[in-house]
């Protein structure tokens, strides 16, 4: 039978919205590709933010969970959940209903404990209580910013990002930069949030890509491409834009580790035009476009026509349902701590003998090596006592779409199974809700190929596969307690 209808996917929902300017002093430490030859910040390209945002049920004047995204590539565990205790708090919730995650802009700058002896590490516990500060103060914003709500989704697609697993054959292995014959995620999905009466409140943008536009030779704070798209949604709409990163691991920039910031401006205009173009897709709230039947005319015309929406689904459309669950991962073997530790002294050795003999690349050669070791070292002292890691995962059904974390990057892979198997509700996948330790989740085949992502995972071969799987049953399970028929089709 012929499809007759394409409705929009749509939740009717109490939901707010509390933003806040989190900027770093400059000449804080900053540093974050080990090629880099500068510790602290020079200066501000764009300002960083944080978005809170507060979602109930229609009839609720307390928030069901609160979902907050930070422009920062991340932070440790102990730092993670710091922040979950004050939006916990400020907004007298339980913590299993609050959802921290990243942009995962890499020119941020590079928080974790093991820098704060390093040059402007000085700066970083003091921001890091600010930022505390300013998250509890946007959340009680956001709350208070709740109103009755739609959120009405649609795609569109987007080239910035590139598939970046290249095999050098002069090098001999794979290096992380543009594949031009790999398969890139180009969906750009947005969801338009209005009032009843039809004013426009906010737009989320949701896209995976790695924020890495910006590299080594960067030396000032960025929220990468993030801040350009922005801007341009936001000087189109005259309303706040919400930006959700997507499954990443294997995904960044086409053109990619520059120096030169006004590139990340384009990456970020290329992605806000899209996102502008899919939002002005959008029929009214409400709606369903429907077959109207022929016209006899020079042709016979097919007429479609936006119609008020079944009864049936508003129901749907205004439930909301869900909880954050942390799952035990096996840890993969790891390098002992002392060689570890070796090595890192032994490059650091090598570079400052390189940087006397005035062989800079050699000098820098060595200093991401001995960065590396610095990050494994610190991986290491941040996993939790045991043989496990506790993978924090969430589930929110919110009227016909789920919204889905987990920590760690995983690749690309995930986010398409996900809205394969859910072809009926608009699916946003999100990683990186958690600590910065977990790293990298390959498909299976992936591993033992060289590929840099398999060096900082703490997690074995098949733990992506086992993601998949959990986050699928509790998305049928979450479906089948809330009794929601995912009869809604994805335009």
């Amino acid at each position: 039978m012929k499809k007759r209808s394409c409705p929009t996917p749509e939740a009717r929902v109490r939901f707010g919205l509390g933003v806040v300017d989190i900027t770093p002093p400059i000449g804080i430490y900053h540093r974050m590709f080990g090629a880099a030859a500068h510790d602290r910040a020079s200066g501000i390209h764009r300002p960083l933010q944080a978005d809170v945002i507060a979602i109930g049920g229609v009839d609720q004047d307390r928030p069901d969970f609160i979902r907050v995204v930070l422009d920062h590539c991340g932070f440790v565990g102990s730092q993670h959940r710091e922040f979950i205790r004050r939006v916990s708090e400020a907004a007298n919730l339980p913590a299993e209903q609050v959802v921290v995650g990243y942009s995962h802009t890499h020119s941020g700058g590079w928080y974790t404990p093991d820098r704060f002896g390093l040059a402007g590490g000085e700066l970083i516990p003091a921001y890091l209580s600010k930022i505390g500060d300013q998250l509890a103060a946007a959340t009680r914003s956001a709350i208070a910013d709740m109103k009755v709500s739609h959120l009405s989704y649609a795609t569109a697609r987007c080239t910035l990002a590139a598939n970046r697993d290249y095999w050098d054959e002069d090098f001999g292995r794979f290096v992380c930069g543009y594949n031009p014959e790999g398969v890139a995620d180009d969906t750009v999905t947005v969801a338009r949030i209005s009032t009843d009466e039809g004013s426009l409140r906010a737009v989320l943008v949701h896209y995976a890509c790695h924020p890495t536009t910006l590299g080594w030779e960067n030396s000032l704070i960025s929220p990468d491409y993030i801040g350009a798209l922005r801007e341009t949604v936001s000087q189109a709409t005259g309303v706040p834009c919400v930006y959700w990163q997507g499954a990443l691991g294997d995904l960044g920039p086409r053109v990619g580790f520059v120096g030169d910031v006004s590139v990340a401006d384009r990456n970020g205009r290329l992605l806000g035009f899209a996102a502008l173009s899919a939002l002005e897709s959008i029929g009214p709230c409400e709606t369903e476009f429907q077959y109207a039947g022929p016209v006899i005319s020079g042709a016979t015309l097919g007429t479609w026509r936006y119609v008020p929406t079944d009864p049936s689904r508003r129901e749907r459309q205004a439930r909301v349902s869900g909880t954050r669950r942390t799952i035990p991962f096996p840890l993969k073997p790891h390098d002992d701590p002392e060689t570890l530790e070796r090595e890192r002294v032994k490059m650091e050795d090598l570079a400052a003998q390189a940087h006397q003999r005035g062989d800079v690349v050699a000098a820098r050669d060595c200093r991401a090596k001995a960065e590396r070791a610095k990050r494994a070292l610190g991986r290491l002292a941040n996993l939790p006592p045991g043989d496990t890691y506790p993978l924090s995962v969430s589930v929110h059904v919110v009227g016909e779409s789920v919204w889905i974390t987990s920590g760690g990057e995983p690749y690309q892979v995930l986010a398409k199974e996900l809205r394969t198997r859910f072809p009926h509700l608009t699916v946003l996948y999100s990683p990186l809700a958690d600590g910065v330790e977990v790293g990298y989740l390959l498909p299976e085949g992936e591993y033992g190929k060289g590929l840099y992502q398999e060096e900082p995972t703490i997690l074995p071969r098949g733990s992506l596969e086992v993601l998949r799987d959990t986050l699928i049953q509790k998305v049928e399970k979450l479906l089948e307690e809330s009794s929601l028929q995912t009869s809604c089709a994805q335009p």
